[in-house]
């Protein structure tokens, strides 16, 4: 595996933070068909865990929070294209209503891999998300793939 250190510790703090409100979690919620209580019912989540509604772990993950560079920056990094190869998250604390979310993104990682179609570059890139106590809720790695010309 190679690294292109050239890419490595770039980072991009977002131009402004993320608020999250109620309509937020319940509209994630909504879309994609989440019904667990801790999310969506204020009584069921009042007495649980958390004391109130928090977050699902999936909005981390989201398009909200994969603002920390511009788009030229992306597109010049980025300019041959790629997919999405995968996704891992590390969950810290809950995120709720109320909170201020922040996010760092930096390249945490290139390697690349032969396959049978040939070679293709790997890009991890990881997204820190921390809230307004300066609490991480998340790191997000997301990998992109392109084909090696």
């Amino acid at each position: 595996m190679s690294q292109d250190a050239s890419n490595l510790a770039q980072r991009f703090i977002s131009p402004e933070p993320v608020h999250i409100t109620d309509r937020m979690i319940a509209d994630f919620c909504a879309a994609v068909g989440e019904k667990n209580p801790l999310y969506v019912d204020a009584a069921a989540a009042k007495a649980g865990p958390y004391g109130g509604i928090i977050a699902p772990p999936a909005l981390v993950a989201s398009p909200t929070f994969r603002r920390g560079e511009s788009s030229a920056d992306r597109a010049e990094r980025f300019r041959q294209g790629g997919l999405m190869a995968g996704i891992d998250m590390e969950l810290e604390t809950p995120m709720r209503a109320g909170d201020i979310i922040t996010t760092t993104t930096e390249i945490k990682e290139t390697y690349e891999k032969t396959g049978r179609t040939g070679t293709m570059t790997f890009t991890v890139i990881r997204s820190t998300l921390t809230n307004q106590k300066g609490e991480v809720i998340a790191r997000v790695d997301y990998r992109m793939m392109s084909r090696k010309r």
